[in-house]
């Protein structure tokens, strides 16, 4: 089962599973964007809309992408987005938005089902504004290392999501070669993490003026 098959699968099940990392990555978003606020959104990987009723609060029209339509489609069933348009679209090619017009792009739990970043962060600064950001919340290298990865229990298995590692110099190496300078970097744990090592990690990039 590749990726895409993968998560239209899990769709169904994704938001009522028990998901420490998902839930985390939640708080994470929230931390990061407390505060702000934003003309134009960006979404690369939406899903069931986890983060996307939080950025429709905080922008004024918000721009969400996701290779899984029936992942959208939950998304779409929560609620009435007023200022939300949904895409199906595969984030590994170049994305149906213009040059510049993008003040905030959100990336959360998606690059590690992605082989190569280089394109992702060059898509990024492309649509991104001049002073314009992106966040990226992914699981944390140290944890990969360990052998963890995306996965659900489904028919009484378990079906693991392939997935890639992707070290922190590897983000940093894809921003700078995309002209994208680094804001922010912190580790984050779960509460029930105690002893263990960080289990997301996040950056925040601008673009340039």
């Amino acid at each position: 089962m590749n990726v895409a098959e993968a998560y239209e699968v899990w769709s169904t099940s994704y938001d009522s599973d028990r998901n420490l990392t998902r839930d985390l990555d939640r708080e994470i978003t929230r931390s990061a964007l407390q505060g702000g606020h934003w003309h134009s959104i960006l979404e690369l990987g939406c899903g069931t809309g986890k983060n996307t009723a939080l950025l429709s609060e905080i922008g004024d029209q918000v721009h969400a992408l996701d290779f899984s339509a029936a992942m959208i489609q939950q998304a779409r069933q929560k609620r009435a987005f007023h200022n939300v348009t949904f895409t199906l679209t595969d984030i590994t090619e170049a994305w149906p938005i213009a040059n510049a017009s993008i003040d905030l792009v959100c990336c959360n739990l998606v690059l590690e089902h992605i082989s190569d970043l280089r394109p992702v962060f060059a898509e990024a600064a492309r649509v991104l504004s001049a002073g314009g950001q992106f966040l990226v919340s992914e699981l944390h290298p140290f944890r990969q290392c360990q052998g963890v990865q995306a996965h659900f229990k489904h028919h009484g298995g378990t079906i693991a999501i392939a997935a890639f590692v992707h070290h922190v110099s590897n983000f940093l190496d894809a921003a700078g070669g995309a002209g994208l300078s680094l804001q922010r970097l912190d580790e984050w744990w779960h509460t029930q993490d105690d002893g263990k090592p960080p289990r997301l990690i996040s950056f925040m990039f601008r673009r340039s003026e």
